[in-house]
Parts: C-alpha cells; structure tokens; sequence
C-alpha cells in the first residue's frame, strides 16, 4: 500500500461531491449531519447556482441541526483541491423504459472528463463512483485517473443489499435491523443476491421463507432501481448516497467494515481485470482486502455469468 500524507492528521476531512443534484444534496447532508468533513459540491457552470444554493441551505440547516460543517458550491475544480474522498454521482439519471446500458454512451464522456479532474485535483483521494452504468463507470474512472485500484471502487452492493433487506423484512414481518443480505456480481439485471449468506439475527434466511417466495424477492431486488425509476420519473437518490456515506464513512474513519463495493479483482471469484460487486474490507488503506466467500454451485454460475455482462459492457466502453 503506497504511503501518502494524510490531512486528516492536521484538520477537517474534505469531501468532493461531483455532481449537485438529488445524490449530490443528499450526500452532502448526510456528511455534514454526521460531520464527515468539510464538503465541496461541484457541478458544470451551468448549474453552480444549483450547487451554491443548496450548500447555502445545508449550512444554514447546520444552525438548526446543530451541525458544524463548510458546505461550498462551485464549478471550479480547484475548489477540489486536496479532497481526502470524491464521490462522483455526475451523468445523466436513468428515465423510465431506459436500461442502465442505455447510459453508456452519454455518462462515459462525463466520467472521462471528471476522471481527469479528480487526477489533476485530488491525487489522494479515496474515490466511490456511484454514476450508471456502475460497472463500466468504475472502471473507466480507475483507468483515467490511474489510482491504485485499492482507491477506486464502486457503490452498487450497499445499496442492493439494503434493498434485498427490505423486501425480506417486509415479507418476514421482522425488524430490518435483524436482516442481513448480500448482493454480488454487476450492479443490473445479473445482479447475484447471495441467499446462502442472508440471515435473520443469525438465523438463515432459508429456514424462514419458502424456495418460491425467496426467489420473487430475489427478481424484486434486481429490478429494485427500475422500480423506483417507474414511479417517480428519475433514479433513487436516498438509499443510494446514504451506501456510499457508509463506505466514505469506513474510510475516513478506519472503521474496517465489511461491505459489497464493485471493487478490482485480481483472480478472485475466478475473475481477472475487472470491477465488480464483491465483499471488501474498507479502511484507511481503501479497499483493504477483497473477501472470498464461499458460493454454491448455482451462486457461483450466476456470478460468473454477471462477470461476463460486465466484461461486455467495459469493451463496449472501450470502443466508444
């Protein structure tokens, strides 16, 4: 692991957020109310007013919420300067009747401009991409900014876990704090709830729902993102930056968790020079360790045809 200086030895966290609009408020909320840092919301000159106006509104906030935090809008990269962790959620939002390949063509020039920035801006920094679609975004990302792959991942598990959580609370008739699920593979359709490893405080999940039940939410959980793009005309935006907080969080705060990120794999899970959703410890160093579970036969299959649609979805953006 390479050694860097740390700035948070000798102040405040700074924390970029690219991108200001619904994740991007978001994010910055939750990182001022759990005082993460000092936080940069950045986006294009045609929407810094955006960006200035809901940093305003945020510290203002802090006053009542009783919050200590700088929130700053602009368009200026260098205002980036120095960032201990960027979180990029720029692009274009899904609409409905779009897939997250349907993105593609139109996110990846945006990453490869907010790529270079981050290179230029903030060399050290621990970057989570949470911009669709996830997979090929990632890697395009590491590639550009040619970081330690160590620090660069994407937040997609997080967030589909938390939603397979829900939907086996809701069906169990159990507390969600109780349920814990992991989503693996690529953050679509090919996305792998990994049912052997869910439990209910402990308890298998399997001993508690019937094979058909179980296999409803599985599909439920894959298309959860659709769902909410159904009903309200754009992506999700709570669950999802409240995922990438809790990895910035793990960071920062060298808190070690264990947590499913699209993460570099190297030969684990079988699968060489690719981004996708894993179990990671994530502390000071970044993505300190890739975890490898044990999968059943039919987990593993599932895994490995996810591992293919992401590998085609990455050419693809190679050719663009």
């Amino acid at each position: 692991m390479e050694h860097k200086t740390d700035s948070r030895s000798h102040g405040r966290s700074k924390i970029a957020l690219i991108g200001a609009g619904n994740i991007g408020g978001e994010l910055a909320a939750l990182c001022a109310r759990k005082e993460l840092g000092d936080v940069v919301l950045l986006d294009i000159p045609e929407k810094e007013g955006l960006a200035k106006g809901k940093a305003l509104d945020l510290e203002q906030n802090g006053a009542i919420a009783g919050y200590d935090c700088n929130i700053r809008g602009t368009a200026n990269w260098a205002d980036c300067a120095g960032a201990d962790v960027v979180i990029v959620t720029a692009g274009v939002p899904r609409k409905p009747g779009m897939s997250r390949d349907d993105l593609l063509a139109t996110n990846l020039k945006i990453m490869r401009g907010v790529a270079q920035g981050i290179k230029d801006h903030c060399p050290q920094a621990f970057v989570i991409v949470i911009s669709n679609p996830l997979d090929a975004m990632v890697w395009e990302c590491a590639r550009i900014t040619g970081f330690p792959h160590a620090r660069v991942c994407g937040m997609a598990g997080v967030l589909d876990s938390a939603r397979f959580q829900l939907f086996l609370a809701r069906e169990l008739g159990v507390s969600v704090k109780d349920v814990r699920a992991m989503v693996l593979g690529g953050h679509g359709d090919t996305m792998v709830p990994v049912t052997s490893y869910c439990t209910v405080n402990g308890v298998p999940v399997r001993q508690l729902i019937s094979p058909e039940r179980l296999a409803a939410i599985v599909e439920r959980t894959a298309a959860g993102g659709g769902e909410i793009v159904k009903l309200m005309g754009t992506s999700a935006y709570y669950a999802p930056a409240a995922a990438a907080v809790a990895m910035a969080e793990s960071y920062l705060r060298d808190q070690k968790r264990l947590l499913p990120c699209a993460a570099y794999l190297t030969g684990q899970y079988g699968i060489h020079d690719l981004y996708i959703g894993v179990p990671v410890i994530i502390g000071r160093g970044g993505v300190e360790r890739v975890v490898e579970v044990e999968l059943t036969a039919e987990e593993r299959a599932l895994l490995e045809r996810s591992a293919a649609a992401v590998r085609e979805l990455v050419e693809a953006s190679k050719r663009l």
